[in-house]
């Protein structure tokens, strides 16, 4: 019985010293980051070691566009001032994910002049505090209504984003501001971001004006801030406010500038403008490099009334780079559907994204009363028309 019993109690400690070993050894082998060496004094040194690969996830949206009936329910909802919590809520977490969130903000915000709306907008600060507080990282502020406020409201909107630590492109206050790339690093990755538009509505800024408002027919300009940004930067991202209003199909003009950026430098185009969404395609340059390109986001939020106005996109995608020969890949490339919802008489604008908007909604859109075959299958099919499965 004692032999048994001598027996049991050894194997017993010979487990319990391999599992030690197991635990040991697993420790040891989940440090990837950490490498020993034997220097010359017999001593091991531990050195760490970077990582193979650096990744950083985006998601980007197209314009929000705030006229007045938005701004003045996030004035219903506010004792003093506006709240635009209600409107955005349903897809802010959407945009809180993602390391980098992109917007482009369709519509000035000037402290100096009145809230205003369509056609010579300005939108209240508490959008624009709103959209930081969701989680957008970068904005561009080139587009068709940058000059609605004048030289003044735009000058102002500038230093509203500064004063926020946003960074901004596409705009700036003189030479000497446009003269630094805006950039961030993110995951050990450098990413630059160049704005434009080809349109100010016919608007422009005086003769003597400073304000430097960076416009598509300015090629060189842009050929000269792709270089510059390429020297620095791992990545450069473009938004372009281009095209024509409505239409599901790029214009040659859009193709052919397209072809420019990528082909000077530029890893992604975010395209916007149109309000409704257009194509998703790269384009692969002489060097072997490819270029994303979505040629409309369409809208992120608006109080337009037709059906197609309703669909926007959000463009997911991750940028990786190879931390040993410093070479960028762009992965997990997705388009997803942004919904603008509201009722009767434009009531409750609120976005949604796609995947969790319902037939029940769409039963329920105000927008049946100018596109009466509005469904969530409407909504689907334009997708999937518009869109190549391969981003879906």
């Amino acid at each position: 019985m004692r032999k048994r019993m001598a027996i049991f109690i050894a194997v017993i400690i010979v487990l319990d010293i391999i599992a030690l070993g197991v635990i040991v050894f697993g420790k040891e082998n989940s440090r990837p980051d950490i490498s020993t060496s034997i220097v010359p004094n017999g001593n091991i040194q531990e050195t760490q070691q970077v990582e193979l690969f650096s990744r950083v996830s985006f998601a980007a949206v197209g314009d929000n566009l705030i006229h007045d009936t938005i701004f003045k329910q996030a004035a219903a909802r506010s004792s003093n001032g506006y709240d635009f919590t209600d409107a955005y809520e349903r897809i802010a977490d959407y945009i809180a994910e993602p390391d980098v969130a992109i917007l482009n903000q369709e519509t000035v915000i000037s402290t100096e002049h009145n809230v205003s709306s369509y056609p010579m907008f300005n939108s209240p600060v508490e959008v624009g505090e709103e959209m930081l507080e969701i989680g957008f990282d970068v904005f561009n502020i080139a587009t068709n209504h940058s000059l609605d406020c004048g030289e003044k409201g735009l000058i102002s909107a500038i230093n509203f984003w500064k004063n926020k630590n946003a960074i901004t492109c596409g705009a700036y206050l003189n030479a000497e501001d446009m003269s630094t790339i805006p950039m961030h690093e993110v995951n050990g990755v450098k990413i630059a971001y160049l704005g434009l538009t080809d349109s100010a509505n016919g608007l422009s800024l005086p003769s003597d004006s400073e304000v430097i408002l960076v416009r598509a027919a300015d090629e060189s300009l842009l050929q000269q801030r792709i270089y510059k940004a390429k020297e620095t930067a791992d990545v450069v991202i473009v938004s372009a406010h281009w095209g024509n209003e409505y239409t599901h199909e790029p214009t040659d003009a859009q193709r052919e500038l397209a072809e420019k950026l990528a082909m000077w430098g530029a890893d992604v185009i975010i395209g916007t403008h149109p309000h409704v969404i257009q194509p998703v395609e790269y384009i692969t340059n002489s060097d072997g490099r490819r270029t994303l390109v979505a040629y409309s986001l369409g809208n992120f939020i608006s109080a337009q009334n037709r059906g197609p106005r309703m669909l926007g996109g959000m463009l997911n995608f991750e940028v990786v780079k190879n931390n040993t020969t410093g070479e960028i890949a762009l992965e997990n490339v997705k388009f997803s559907g942004v919904v603008t919802h509201y009722g009767y008489g434009y009531s409750n604008i609120r976005v949604y994204p796609l995947e969790a908007y319902t037939e029940e909604l769409a039963s329920k859109h105000g927008v049946l009363s100018k596109t009466s075959d509005f469904s969530l299958q409407y909504l689907y099919d334009i997708l999937n028309e518009v869109i190549d499965k391969q981003f879906l």
